[in-house]
């Protein structure tokens, strides 16, 4: 399973008196932060532009001084879900003054300044090239999420983990994947959230999406075969809700709730009519919804002669609607090595409301 996420960064408070040697690293001096508010929007700023190292005086309310300045520290980097999953590690140290409290704080970034302006730039290019004026935010979701998967392979070592390793070398892991996706939905204009939990009995990101007041998951490492295909984009992992990403992902911190299903929301926009109904209707047609009807296949010789349609076509992938276990899925896949074809992958969701599976196979001639 492709799934691997370095957790959040770690926080150590070394002792009061403790002194560092010089740093030759970026560092920036605040002179003077007198609340909470204040200094969290100190460190903040520290953090967005990567500086390793924070020294200032703080004259604001001194109880629990060491518990209130690692929760500001907190709240500082939860605020952007980039730098929460850029800093690597932090650590602090005060000393008592006559004018209130030395702080000196000191941060470990997986990114650079210049690495997550070089992942802007790049952002800011692939939106001009494949966003258009006239896109809703359903077709710049789908259109984000395509290049993601299109542009970048899971790194199997499993040493790549930032946007910028994603971008410049081509492949990342699940942290890279849900931060590419992540600046670029949010440079589109588009609010999102980058998830944490578990997939796959590992540590995973993936990101949960604002489409029209409505919460989904969208998980473009899982859309993303292993190894990697050209020009071939699974969307098993689009636009989920809670029930249906449950089945195989937890999370470890509370989140809005994704209810509402993403294919009763493109059919309700397909009902209303309006100028954009084609462009909702392609989008319907793109994630392959109309496969999972009361038509589509259900048994081995169905899915066969589906599968056999296809390859004539010339296609590598089709999804239908399962009516059955997991295990009687791979039985009823095994037939489909007589159309000649090879590596043959599938993946599957849930469909809660039914107990039916939503099924995505691909393979190669």
């Amino acid at each position: 399973m492709k799934c691997l996420v370095v957790g959040a960064a770690l926080a150590t408070a070394l002792p009061q008196t403790m002194i560092w040697e010089s740093v030759s690293a970026a560092s920036v001096k605040a002179e003077q932060a007198s609340s909470v508010q204040q200094l969290e929007g100190t460190i903040l700023q520290a953090m967005l532009a990567r500086n390793e190292l924070l020294t200032f005086t703080y004259s604001g309310d001194m109880r629990d001084f060491q518990k209130q300045l690692q929760n500001t520290i907190n709240r500082a980097m939860e605020s952007d879900p980039y730098v929460n999953f850029i800093l690597k590690t932090y650590t602090f140290n005060y000393t008592g003054t006559s004018k209130g409290v030395d702080v000196a704080i000191r941060m470990n970034f997986r990114e650079s300044k210049a690495q997550s302006d070089y992942v802007d730039n790049t952002v800011q290019d692939v939106l001009s090239n494949i966003i258009t004026n006239d896109m809703t935010d359903h077709e710049k979701v789908k259109a984000i999420h395509d290049w993601v998967v299109l542009n970048l392979k899971y790194d199997v070592p499993q040493q790549k983990y930032t946007a910028y390793e994603g971008v410049t070398t081509g492949s990342t892991v699940c942290q890279g994947y849900s931060l590419l996706t992540y600046r670029m939905l949010e440079r589109a204009g588009i609010e999102n959230r980058i998830v944490q939990g578990v997939a796959g009995g590992q540590d995973h990101t993936w990101n949960l999406v604002l489409l029209d007041g409505q919460w989904y998951h969208l998980d473009t490492t899982w859309d993303d075969p292993v190894p990697d295909r050209a020009n071939v984009v699974n969307t098993s992992y689009y636009l989920l809700t809670d029930d249906e990403l449950s089945q195989d992902h937890t999370w470890v911190h509370k989140y809005p709730a994704a209810s509402t299903s993403y294919q009763q929301t493109l059919a309700g926009l397909i009902a209303e009519g309006g100028s954009r109904t084609d462009a909702y209707q392609k989008l319907y047609d793109d994630l392959k919804y109309a496969s999972y009807g009361d038509s589509a296949p259900k048994s081995a010789r169905e899915i066969l002669e589906l599968t056999r349609q296809a390859v004539l076509n010339g296609q590598s992938t089709v999804s239908f609607l399962y009516q059955g276990t997991e295990r009687k899925l791979v039985q009823d896949l095994t037939p489909l090595y007589q159309l000649g074809i090879r590596n043959l992958n599938y993946q599957y969701t849930l469909v809660p409301s039914t107990g039916n599976l939503r099924v995505s196979i691909t393979w190669t001639r």
